[in-house]
């Protein structure tokens, strides 16, 4: 019996694997999250200096290497090396009730928050794509990218390049055989989208003198036009704004924050185009429905 026969016949195999490798993959998303801006940083850093030829000064970390690989994790608090057996997603930290094994130091949630969202998204678009192929393989990949691309917006208020760029080329490389949607449509879509936000920033600079956006933002609408086609990009547009209305909201009333404190608009737009990336058609059908109804009021 080959894989594929095999998880026709029991797809609670492939529904578990999906489980399991989404947490895996978000304990590894916990390390980009954190570590990504940090290597951004230094590069900028080291990159100024040598525009302005100024002497740098070497730090006491430098000549250490830090990136996604090196070091291995450690406790903030203790600098405790993390064993592999105190990092099984989910499962550690439950083990060691929340708590370092050296220290007792207390461990964020957000680190196993994440590993299960990540694993259970994973498991939807088992649901929604069905067995292993081009389409959920896709689909995972899209799932992964916005959600790091999420958090690091919130904890940063940046889009990075290394992520929204490479996004959008394998937006355009799926679809270079149809598998969300045709590849003009797909190549439209990423003008589309990086022109349309591009234009409402600059209206909206000569308007105010403020800058409402960043230049990731362009580049985070282009890359879900690549991924879903320009059909989608005004359902996208016009969910964000509708989840940037309800969160912002819920933030002002929770954390009281003030109007003025600048909100990041990236994951608005990443949990729209994950939406429309799902369930886009049945949430047009939905809409003609009821308009249609209206109109015959």
């Amino acid at each position: 019996m080959d894989v594929l026969s095999a998880l026709n016949q029991h797809p609670w195999l492939l529904e578990a694997g999906l489980l399991i490798l989404g947490m895996c993959v978000g304990s590894f998303l916990n390390v980009v999250i954190y570590r990504l801006p940090v290597m951004m940083e230094a590069q900028w850093r080291h990159d100024c200096g040598e525009m302005l030829e100024l002497e740098q000064t070497p730090r006491p970390d430098d000549s250490k290497p830090f990136n996604l690989a090196t070091p291995n994790s450690r406790c903030p608090h203790c600098d405790h090396a993390i064993k592999p057996w105190e990092n099984i997603p989910v499962i550690s930290y439950l083990v060691l009730r929340g708590r370092c094994s050296a220290c007792a130091g207390k461990i964020s949630l957000r680190y196993p928050s994440i590993e299960l969202l990540s694993g259970l998204l994973a498991l939807l678009l088992g649901w929604q794509f069905g067995i292993a192929g081009p389409a959920l393989l896709g689909a995972l990949v899209f799932t992964w990218a916005l959600l790091t691309l999420t958090m690091i917006d919130i904890d940063q208020q940046l889009l990075p390049d290394d992520i929204t760029l490479p996004l959008l080329w394998l937006g355009l490389l799926f679809n270079l055989f149809g598998t969300f949607t045709s590849l003009p449509n797909a190549v439209i879509g990423a003008m589309a989208g990086y022109l349309s936000l591009w234009g409402i920033y600059w209206l909206f600079k000569l308007a105010t003198g403020k800058e409402g956006m960043g230049y990731g933002d362009f580049k985070l609408l282009a890359a879900l036009g690549a991924w879903l086609g320009w059909q989608a990009l005004p359902m996208i547009i016009l969910l964000s704004s509708l989840v940037g209305a309800v969160i912002g909201v819920f933030l002002m009333i929770m954390q009281r924050r003030g109007k003025d404190i600048p909100m990041p608009f990236g994951p608005y737009l990443a949990i729209a185009g994950w939406i429309a990336f799902l369930w886009g058609p049945q949430l047009l059908d939905w809409y003609w429905q009821v308009a249609g109804r209206q109109s015959t009021l």
